[in-house]
């Protein structure tokens, strides 16, 4: 009798790498597997965990690219280099920060991303005791492309917990989304940017594997403004006003369903901002800092250490 194949374990069930001290004393594992795929990739993200021995909130970060490009390393173009990084002062603040990547529209097409990022999220929740984080105190938080994906897990999270009348998930709901310039009405991109909804080459359609208008129901679908329920977390949405890729409209819509169905959203649009904040580092600056804030006060953090700006919200 052949001797049996014993397989190795699974790469997300790994103990964590050693970790670097970065800024402040914040403990960085980099590339640490959260998921493997039959014939993928294993997917990976960077943890930033805060030197504080309490349990703290924890952050999933989703990196922009159109779904087609794009780094868990990197929160925007604005950002290079920053010394404590986002993600470090994130981690002083009292939050941990988990940023992953995910299967790009080359890799696989929708809804192969949400997969990705509701994956991440259970793997957070499944090492909470290791990571010192409270599983019930957990946000995403995306820019850009990765602004939808924030939003389509918290939304779709809530939908799921909202038909669970049982409670038998076990898992607490997503307790706040952050969403930077996110597309969260797809079939209404190609409108708001004089586009051409049968183009099969935009980033939109690259994700779908479709043209937009081929199959609206598909769309509608992976389309954040069509998930919004009452149960959804608390929402923060920054958006520039010269943005010439995302329109602000995109999340002013989406502030006002959410309003509509009792959600507390808070929007902001910053003059003359551009996608990825392009032409204004102050509101880059502002976006990070109003970000820091608002995950701070919303997850109930007690180490706030990093100097926010205080601001007059635009509440929906």
């Amino acid at each position: 009798m052949a001797d049996a194949v014993i397989a190795p374990p699974a790469p997300e069930s790994s103990p964590l790498p050693p970790a670097r001290t970065g800024a402040a004393g914040v403990q960085v594992h980099s590339a640490v597997p959260y998921a493997s795929l039959d014939g993928a990739r294993p997917l990976k993200l960077d943890l930033y965990l805060s030197p504080s021995e309490k349990d703290c909130p924890a952050v999933v970060f989703i990196h922009g690219g159109g779904w087609r490009m794009g780094s868990r390393r990197a929160v925007g173009p604005l950002y290079a280099g920053a010394s404590p990084s986002p993600f470090e002062q994130l981690a002083q603040a009292g939050i941990a920060v988990a940023s992953m990547d995910y299967r790009l529209s080359g890799e696989a097409v929708w809804p192969a991303q949400l997969h990705d990022v509701r994956s991440a999220l259970a793997w957070v929740r499944s090492r909470a005791p290791e990571l010192r984080v409270d599983p019930t105190r957990l946000a995403t938080w995306g820019e850009s492309a990765g602004g939808h994906l924030a939003l389509m897990a918290a939304l779709t999270e809530a939908e799921d917990a909202a038909e669970d009348a049982d409670g038998s998930s076990g898992d607490a709901p997503l307790a706040a989304c952050v969403a930077w310039y996110p597309p969260a009405d797809l079939a209404a991109v190609p409108a708001d940017l004089g586009a051409d909804p049968s183009a099969t080459d935009t980033r939109e359609a690259l994700l779908l594997g479709a043209a937009l208008d081929a199959d609206p129901e598909r769309t509608a679908d992976a389309s954040p403004i069509t998930h919004v329920t009452g149960a959804a977390p608390r929402t923060l949405l920054l958006h520039g006003e010269a943005d010439p890729l995302i329109p602000a409209v995109q999340s002013e819509r989406l502030a006002d369903r959410m309003a509509d169905a009792g959600v507390d959203v808070r929007r902001r649009t910053y003059p003359g901002a551009g996608h990825l904040w392009l032409d204004s580092p102050d509101a880059a600056a502002a976006a990070l800092a109003e970000t820091i804030a608002f995950l701070t006060e919303t997850l109930q953090t007690e180490t706030l250490q990093t100097e926010t700006l205080q601001s007059d919200w635009e509440t929906q």
